[in-house]
């Protein structure tokens, strides 16, 4: 005697089947909307001067040329903002891991009273808007005579990105067992050794992301540098104010030259891009 099988039911298989194609989609499309604008920056940066004057535009520049960049690199003020903008990014990455990794790390193994609403009043100056931060530091400097300088700039970066640093930081440290720092302790290591040994090793690669993140921050703030520098511009500044009077290559050129790198950093430092949580990406 033979036992017919109820029939399989294969709807909850489709459901997950239309979700997953659905995911897929909006990744790529989400991925279009960022990529698409690079790349079409970055053909009109290799374009020559009459392929950018062609109208109606071809998708494809009909003349490439190195032209559009080397105007752009020779054109007053763009050498040494570059250098501003690489020196404020790297001091304001530094300074952002020397504050923020201490703090993240206090905030993931001492329970006090108000912790989350500390960390809710951290993201403040995240909420306000940068001339709210930018015009009182810019009268600050210019008391104490930093104004116009990369330290200021680096100052004010560092503030803007000082709170995700340590919360960032702070969820990274959280999934670092403490098991494991007690154990190292046990084996006769002081608090400050077990971290420097134990854990600080395990959340490397989520601290190098959150250096990434501080990076990217600093390098394409516009708005803060433009207001506390003058004749000691950051790269964005430089093309901000150079805008009105710009010729067209121009433009091209230095959106160009502020996307470049912000990818270059990030390619090189993508084995460590991690989730919240320390995963590394291989």
């Amino acid at each position: 005697m033979t036992t017919t099988l109820p029939p399989v039911d294969r709807a909850p298989l489709r459901r997950r089947r239309r979700r997953a194609i659905g995911v897929q989609i909006a990744c790529v499309l989400v991925s279009l909307f960022m990529a698409v604008p690079m790349i079409l920056i970055g053909l009109a940066a290799v374009s020559s001067p009459r392929a950018l004057l062609e109208f109606p535009k071809p998708l494809v520049p009909s003349g490439f040329s190195a032209d559009t960049l080397l105007a752009f690199v020779q054109a007053t003020g763009t050498v040494p903002a570059l250098g501003n903008s690489l020196l404020a990014g790297v001091y304001t990455m530094v300074l952002s891991l020397l504050v923020g990794a201490p703090a993240g790390y206090a905030l993931a193994r001492q329970v006090f009273r108000g912790n989350d609403a500390y960390q809710v009043f951290m993201l403040l100056a995240r909420a306000l808007p940068i001339v709210v931060l930018s015009v009182p530091l810019a009268t600050m400097f210019l008391r104490f005579g930093v104004y116009d300088t990369v330290f200021s700039v680096t100052l004010l970066h560092t503030t803007l990105a000082l709170p995700t640093t340590v919360l960032i930081s702070a969820s990274i440290f959280v999934s670092v067992p403490a098991d494991v720092e007690e154990a190292a302790r046990v084996f006769g290591c002081g608090r400050f050794e077990a971290a420097r040994r134990v854990v600080f090793p395990l959340a490397l690669p989520g601290l190098a992301a959150s250096s990434i993140f501080t990076f990217v921050l600093s390098w394409n703030e516009i708005l803060g540098a433009a207001v506390i520098t003058l004749g000691h511009r950051t790269l964005p500044a430089q093309v901000l104010a150079s805008l009105g009077e710009a010729p067209q290559a121009y433009r091209f050129a230095g959106g160009f030259a502020l996307i470049l790198p912000a990818l270059v950093f990030i390619l090189v430092m993508r084995r460590y891009l991690v989730n919240m949580w320390g995963t590394t990406l291989r």
